[in-house]
């Protein structure tokens, strides 16, 4: 039955809406050498190579400068993958980021690196490929801007020349190239200072000859206008835009080996076309030859190697060429030359096979390798997780405070070499790699331990295991909808006993003895977690530093305080304060340099404008909550939880600090429930502070 039109047409019309028209003629945009000429003229960026484009890209999109432990880091915005809402973003991977681009920046401007095959080299799930696939969606989404525009061109008005089969007007260029190349190499120069083409800051080199089926029709065109190259282009030469496109093989190509026996090399540099051998004649007519081998369609862009030191020797060959001469060898035909970004990834076994074969010292000497290790903080760590398993992914469950970040901690830990320090134990290593402030140490200290080690990083579980363990956490049918740490921590447990990827028992026993460290530190964060949500009175906090700040004054200046109370002068009260230092395990002996270092903290504040208050010190701020926790926990009995039976007044007070721990910390009923019984429990062995 066939529907209304007036009502399929505005159905129509409604869909057509969300079309952008100008865009669209702008992506299509289709003119004569000459009109081409002008745009170069104009914006001679257009005729960046791969390098050059790829850089600017990545640039473009911008960069924060930070200090991480003394030293100057750039974080680049592109691999935040801000446009994708952050689907492939990368986390904790910064000072290899900034490696990757400092190779990218040298080869855009021909210091050497374009002559090399760029490796990604780095454990199972360390982000190499998503680092691969994000320049490859990068520099897709750049050629359809106005910065990013390139161009390629089309051989037209052929019907009846016979040079491109029978009644074919059109022949594309075969592998999207630059259209600058059709100006002859010997006179491109003189050419292009002729013209004015290029400026301070973009300087216009065009490099290469076109391929070898525009270089047959080009020089039989130049044949039939008797040498009139301006008649060729004129007549015969369509500049169009270009957009690259992975679905649509044009500029972004992807190479996986496969087995050995259904692969050859004509599927990186073409293959000839058995059905137009009868039109052209001949196998060796370039027409007769089909461009599209990997090499072939990511001319003008990037060339994705996927596991690529399990390519075949054969296939190495083809590799080593096209990286340093710019070049490929394609069957029956002349070098060729090629404009594109190769990058490969490996994983450690591979490498090592790499490294132990003599026959392939070539290409690790045309190789610059880039470690792509994995995240050793805890807070990029639990990016990761709160990508897949944040509040916007998971409805059906609710995914209780620190679940994601013990997963963190366990797999950073599994990551790290031991200290090479005598009192530095793992988690305290691990607290210092994430930026706490320990006692005794400084970032100095933290840059001594990253020296010391040797394959930190390396090693350890991949991401993925630990995804796949909080995955089997959500679909099991125990927690009343909820999912805590402990739930985690058992799956991330069970699993260790089938990992295909642990080698070895102590191994297995390593990371075994990591879950125990894990929920020992667990048990500190929920213990104050519960202390905090039973000393939650910001005011009586307040009065309390403010308390403390006064005497701590009168004793670093050798003063007497005002009591606020009587309005006397008085000696500063050494007991008050030392309540507060021991809650933390300040010694007496130190008690004068924690004094120093909290005067010294403030007088660096009020430098710089910034006002003091007790949340501002992190240590000053823990002694406080745990000396009001001990003023207040005798009105609250929280051994009584484990008890069977609790009075209607004690259990006011627990909804109290449950509405306190939802409010404050993110909690839900049951996971608040859950982690009072748990404080509870351990209030009841006597293993809290002060219990």
């Amino acid at each position: 039955m066939v529907g209304d039109a007036s009502s399929g047409s505005g159905l129509l019309q409604r869909i057509s809406a969300f079309q952008d028209t100008t865009q669209y003629r702008e992506l299509n945009w289709a003119g004569s050498f000459e009109d081409y000429l002008g745009i170069v003229r104009e914006k001679p960026e257009v005729t960046r190579n791969a390098y050059q484009r790829l850089y600017d890209m990545i640039i473009a999109h911008g960069t924060e400068e930070y200090v991480d432990n003394k030293k100057k880091l750039v974080r680049y915005n592109f691999f935040k993958d801000e446009a994708n809402l952050g689907e492939n973003a990368i986390f904790g991977l910064d000072i290899p980021l900034m490696r990757l681009v400092h190779v990218l920046k040298a080869a855009a401007q021909g210091y050497g690196p374009e002559r090399r095959v760029i490796l990604l080299h780095g454990p199972v799930g360390s982000s190499k490929s998503t680092i691969a696939r994000l320049l490859k969606q990068g520099i897709e989404e750049y050629s359809r801007t106005r910065d990013g525009a390139l161009y390629s061109f089309d051989w037209v008005h052929l019907a009846g020349t016979g040079l491109a089969g029978q009644d074919v007007d059109t022949f594309p260029s075969p592998m999207n190239e630059e259209p600058l190349r059709l100006i002859p190499e010997e006179w491109r120069e003189k050419a292009f200072a002729d013209l004015g083409l290029g400026n301070e800051r973009f300087l216009v080199k065009v490099k290469g000859d076109v391929d070898p089926a525009s270089r047959f029709i080009f020089k039989q065109l130049l044949l039939r206008y008797e040498g009139d190259w301006a008649q060729v282009v004129h007549n015969h030469v369509r500049v169009r835009r270009l957009i690259l496109s992975e679905k649509d093989r044009v500029g972004i190509g992807t190479f996986q080996p496969k087995d050995e026996k259904n692969q050859d090399s004509t599927e990186l540099t073409g293959d000839i076309n058995y059905r137009k051998i009868a039109e052209y004649g001949s196998d060796s007519d370039p027409r007769a030859f089909n461009f599209d081998g990997e090499f072939n369609i990511a001319n003008r862009g990037i060339v994705e190697f996927i596991e690529m030191l399990k390519l075949d020797v054969a296939f190495l060959y083809d590799l080593l060429g096209a990286s340093q001469e710019h070049r490929i060898k394609p069957k029956k035909f002349a070098q060729t030359d090629i404009d594109e970004v190769i990058i490969g990834h490996t994983n450690e076994a591979e490498y090592k096979k790499l490294l132990n074969n003599e026959f392939m010292e070539a290409l690790r000497d045309r190789t610059i390798k880039i470690d792509i290790p994995y995240i050793t903080k805890v807070s990029e760590e639990t990016r990761i997780y709160q990508k897949s398993f944040g509040p916007a992914k998971v409805r059906h469950k609710h995914v209780a405070p620190h679940t994601l970040e013990v997963a963190a901690m366990w797999a950073v830990l599994t990551r790290l070499e031991d200290a090479n320090k005598p009192n530095l134990n793992l988690v305290q290593k691990m607290k210092l790699y994430d930026g706490k402030s320990l006692p005794g140490y400084t970032q100095d200290t933290v840059k001594e331990l990253r020296k010391a080690t040797k394959r930190e990083g390396l090693d350890g579980i991949s991401p993925r295991y630990v995804q796949d363990k909080i995955s089997n956490a959500l679909v099991n049918d125990v927690g009343e909808g909820t999912i805590n740490p402990f739930m985690v921590l058992n799956e991330l447990e069970k699993g260790l006993r089938h990992h295909s990827l642990i080698t070895n028992e102590e191994q297995r026993k390593r990371f075994l003895e990591s879950i125990a460290l894990v929920k020992r530190e667990y048990e500190e964060i929920v213990k104050n977690e519960v202390q905090r949500a039973i000393s939650a009175d910001e005011d009586a906090i307040a009065r309390l530093c403010g308390n403390y700040i006064d005497n701590l004054k009168a004793f670093t200046l050798r003063e007497r305080v005002k009591n606020r109370y009587t309005g006397q002068d008085e000696e500063p009260d050494e007991r008050l304060m030392r309540s507060i230092e021991e809650k933390i395990d300040i010694p007496d002996q130190r008690k004068d340099d924690f004094r120093r270092e909290i005067m010294n903290f403030i007088g660096a504040l009020a430098v710089d404008g910034r006002k003091f208050d007790w949340q501002t010190n992190e240590r000053l701020r823990r002694a406080l909550e745990l000396k009001l926790f001990e003023d207040q926990k005798d009105s609250i009995k929280l051994k009584t939880l484990v008890s069977s039976v609790v009075d209607k007044e004690t259990q006011e007070k627990i909804d109290v600090i449950k509405t306190r721990l939802i409010r404050n910390f993110g909690y839900n009923e049951v996971s608040a429930t859950d982690v009072l019984n748990y404080v509870a429990s351990i209030f009841a062995r006597g293993d809290a502070k002060g219990t």
